[in-house]
């Protein structure tokens, strides 16, 4: 059976004569491209026109690849924020801390400086918090018995004498503040050389100087420091500064002067209690603890 085409198709060469010429043809060209070079121009201009088709091809995935360069890029800023929000909190922290760490350091070398200076053996004590008693200036501190702490023994910082300790637990104590309205403490003025009794004052933080005589020479900014005469505070210690003083005042019975004490007992975070043994005492030097309120009342009747 013959399976050649009707001679109607048979239309010039056959197929395998044009694959060998066309086949020839390219391996002409390529000998001559690569001798003498001159297909050059034929393949740039091929290569300009198909450039814009090109670029039309490759923008979809430039496009694809920009979106995740975006999506990539924001997602790394939000994680750097995150983490620059974080160091930010931490060095605020580590700054607050170094702060308070100063500050308590130059509290302990003020603390330091005024133990040299007292004969008497002392402790240094952190103020843990203070008297949940609005009627009262009292605060805790971490020293107690197992510490050598007794109650009576004077509590002073850099500046001058904060208080006594009132009550003695193994591993705390209490420490009433001068500015307590229960407190009173035998003063001299430094500048005349007189004494009087200087009690916790109605306004919070002060003292007061109450029952003022006539005779009293006290002037504004006069210093007061402690007389030594209750066996409490040794003598000289600095108790505050004379405020408000009126010339006029001081000649009636119910003349009170403010006080501004010399302790820092708002901002004081360590504090030296000293180690006094009231015990050792003579008994003329050692009143009863209760002295200084009879002294008020006494005063006050």
């Amino acid at each position: 059976m013959d399976r050649s085409p009707p001679s109607f198709f048979n239309q010039g060469p056959s197929a395998h004569a044009r694959l060998a010429f066309f086949a020839l043809l390219a391996i002409a060209l390529l000998i001559v491209d690569s001798r003498l070079g001159s297909l050059e121009p034929l393949r740039q201009g091929v290569g300009t026109m198909l450039y814009p088709l090109q670029r039309s091809l490759l923008m979809p995935r430039e496009l694809l690849a920009r979106t995740l360069a975006h999506l990539s890029s924001v997602e790394t800023l939000r994680s750097e924020n995150t983490e620059l929000r974080r160091i930010e909190v931490a060095n605020a922290r580590a700054l607050l801390q170094a702060q308070q760490l100063a500050s308590e350091n130059a509290q302990l070398r003020e603390l330091l400086g005024a133990r040299e200076r007292s004969a008497v053996r002392s402790i240094v004590a952190e103020v843990l918090y203070e008297s949940r008693d609005p009627y009262s200036r009292k605060v805790v501190i971490d020293r107690g018995l197992q510490h050598g702490l007794l109650a009576g023994q004077p509590v002073i910082d850099a500046r001058g004498v904060i208080g006594q300790v009132t009550r003695a637990l193994p591993l705390s104590s209490e420490v009433t503040l001068l500015t307590d309205r229960k407190s009173a403490i035998p003063v001299r003025i430094v500048r005349t050389d007189q004494r009087m009794i200087a009690f916790g004052g109605a306004e919070p933080g002060m003292l007061e100087l109450r029952f003022l005589s006539g005779s009293s020479d006290l002037r504004e900014g006069d210093e007061l420091v402690t007389s030594g005469l209750d066996g409490v505070y040794p003598a000289g210690m600095p108790v505050g500064t004379a405020l408000d003083v009126k010339s006029g005042s001081l000649g009636t019975s119910s003349a009170r002067v403010t006080v501004r004490p010399a302790a820092t007992m708002s901002t004081s975070r360590m504090a030296l209690v000293l180690l006094i043994d009231r015990a050792a005492l003579p008994a003329a030097a050692a009143p009863e603890p209760e002295a200084p309120m009879r002294r008020r009342r006494a005063g006050t009747d």
